[in-house]
C-alpha cells in the first residue's frame, strides 16, 4: 500500500523500503520549507516607514494598511534611523508579523488578525533583567580618564558619565583626575532577554580615590522621596555649584589670569574666567539653579549665556555653538540643565568654552571658588538611623573587593 504514494513523492520510482532513510522508516518528523521569511535589519537614513516597507517587496496593500495600524498607534514622525526592525513576511507578499523597536524601552509590535487581512498593532516595554554589579578601574598611563577606565573595563560610556554625575561638585573630572587614582562603584544594571545591554540604573554606592583623597557616596532617598548622594556622615555631595559646566574628558586651556596675551587679539589683557578645550556641539550644563539673565549674541564672546544665582553670584558661558531651546532672558534652570552647545563663536580660535563666575559684580577664579564651596545639606536628624543602614548595607557590598588604597597624587605606574 505504500508502494504507490511513495513512487510519487520520489519521482515515479517504485522504492523498495530498505532504501528508505532510517529516519524515515522510524517515522521521524519530515522538515517543511519555511512558508514565510524573517527579514531583521536597521532602519536607514533619510527615509519612511512606507518606503521601508516597499523595499521588501510587499503587496501595496499591505503597505496600506500597516501604516493606517501603525498610524493610529505610532507617531510615524518618530521613525529613527539606525533602529532595529524585523518583518516576518509570507513568499505571496503578505505580512505575518512586524516590529519596530521605538527606544531602548519600548516596542511597537504589529501582527495579522486571525482573519482577514486586517492588523493588530500594540506598543509593548521590552522585557529587562534588572541585577546589581560592581565595578574596579584604575586611572594610569592606557586609561587616562575616567570614560577610558570604564569602556576599557567593558562597560559602556552612561556609566561613566554618572558616576562623574555623583561626584560633580567634588571632582572636575576636566583636570582634577590624576594617573593612580582608582575608583569602584556599586550600580543597577539591565539586560534583555536576548543578552544585550539595555541601560543602567542609578549609581547605589561608590568610592573615589582621587589624589590622595578618599571620596564616598550611597544614594539616600530622604523624606520627600528625593534620591540624592551623601558622604559616610550623610552629607550631601550637591554643591552649590558643579566643579564644571562640562561633563569631563576636556582640558583646561587657559586658566584665570590678569594678564594673558590674547590668542586673536595678540595682546595682553585679563582673562577673566576658564578655558576649556572640548570638541563643537559637546553640552554645557548650568553649574547652578538660576534665572537666565543674558541668552543671544555679544561681541567678541560670540552666543554666550549669563545665569544670576543666589548669595550674589553669576555664571557666564561664552562662544556656544547654539543656545538650547527655552534658554532666555527670565527663565530658571536647574543645576545641571543643558544650556547651550560648545562652539566657536566671537573672537576664539577654535571650539572651545570660556566659563566666567561672578560673585557680587567682580570676577573671581571659577576654580578657586569652587573648591572653597561649603558641602549640601545633611540627611536630617529623623532620617539618620534609616541612612546609616542603607549606607552599611551598599557599603558591605563595595567591600566585596580588595580595599583600594589612598593613592598619592603623582603616582604612576611602574
Amino acid at each position: 500500500m505504500l508502494a504507490l504514494p511513495l513512487a510519487f513523492a520520489m519521482g515515479c520510482r517504485l522504492v523498495d523500503v530498505d532504501e528508505l532513510p532510517s529516519p524515515a522508516r522510524a517515522g521521524a518528523d519530515i522538515l517543511l520549507a519555511p512558508d514565510s521569511e524573517l527579514i531583521a535589519a536597521l532602519v536607514p537614513p533619510r527615509t519612511t516607514l512606507a518606503a521601508v516597507l516597499h523595499g521588501h517587496e510587499l503587496a501595496q496593500q499591505e503597505v496600506v494598511s500597516l501604516i493606517r495600524t501603525i498610524g493610529a498607534h505610532f507617531d510615524l514622525r518618530r521613525l529613527r534611523a539606525g533602529r532595529p526592525y524585523r518583518l516576518d513576511r509570507l513568499h505571496d507578499g503578505r505580512v505575518r508579523q512586524f516590529e519596530y523597536e521605538i527606544d531602548g524601552d519600548q516596542i511597537l509590535q504589529v501582527q495579522r488578525a486571525d482573519e482577514g487581512d486586517a492588523f493588530e498593532a500594540s506598543i509593548v516595554p521590552i522585557p529587562k533583567h534588572i541585577e546589581v554589579a560592581t565595578f574596579e578601574g584604575r586611572i594610569d598611563r592606557q586609561t587616562s580618564s575616567l570614560y577610558a577606565a570604564i569602556v576599557g573595563g567593558g562597560e559602556h560610556v552612561e556609566l561613566a558619565l554618572a558616576l562623574a554625575e555623583v561626584y560633580s561638585g567634588e571632582i572636575d573630572f576636566n583636570g582634577d583626575v590624576h594617573p593612580g587614582d582608582e575608583f569602584r562603584l556599586v550600580f543597577e544594571k539591565a539586560t534583555r532577554e536576548d543578552g544585550q545591554h539595555a541601560g543602567y540604573g542609578p549609581v547605589l554606592a561608590a568610592e573615589f580615590v582621587n589624589a590622595g583623597r578618599r571620596l564616598r557616596a550611597v544614594r539616600f532617598t530622604d523624606a520627600d522621596g528625593r534620591a540624592g548622594y551623601y558622604d559616610e556622615q550623610g552629607r550631601s555631595l550637591r554643591r552649590m555649584f558643579l566643579k564644571s559646566p562640562l561633563k569631563f574628558e576636556p582640558r583646561i586651556t587657559s586658566s584665570f589670569s590678569n594678564a594673558r596675551r590674547h590668542p586673536v587679539l595678540n595682546y595682553v589683557r585679563a582673562h577673566r574666567g576658564v578655558d576649556y578645550g572640548a570638541p563643537a556641539g559637546a553640552p554645557v550644563v548650568a553649574v547652578s539653579s538660576g534665572v537666565v539673565v543674558m541668552a543671544g549674541w555679544n561681541g567678541g564672546a560670540g552666543r554666550m549665556v549669563r545665569i544670576r544665582h543666589t548669595s550674589g553670584y553669576q555664571s557666564e558661558y561664552f562662544h556656544l555653538s547654539a543656545i538650547a531651546p527655552g534658554v532666555r532672558v527670565g527663565a530658571r534652570v536647574s543645576q545641571g540643565d543643558t544650556i547651550g552647545r560648545v562652539g566657536a563663536t566671537g573672537l576664539a580660535s577654535g571650539p572651545h568654552l570660556h566659563y566666567g563666575l561672578i560673585k557680587n559684580g567682580t570676577h573671581v577664579n571659577p576654580v578657586t571658588a569652587h573648591r572653597n564651596m561649603p558641602p549640601g545639606e545633611p540627611v536630617a536628624a529623623v532620617r539618620l538611623a534609616a541612612f546609616e543602614a542603607e549606607r552599611d548595607r551598599l557599603f558591605g557590598r563595595l567591600s566585596i573587593t580588595t580595599p583600594l588604597r589612598a593613592a598619592d597624587a603623582d603616582a604612576t605606574d611602574e
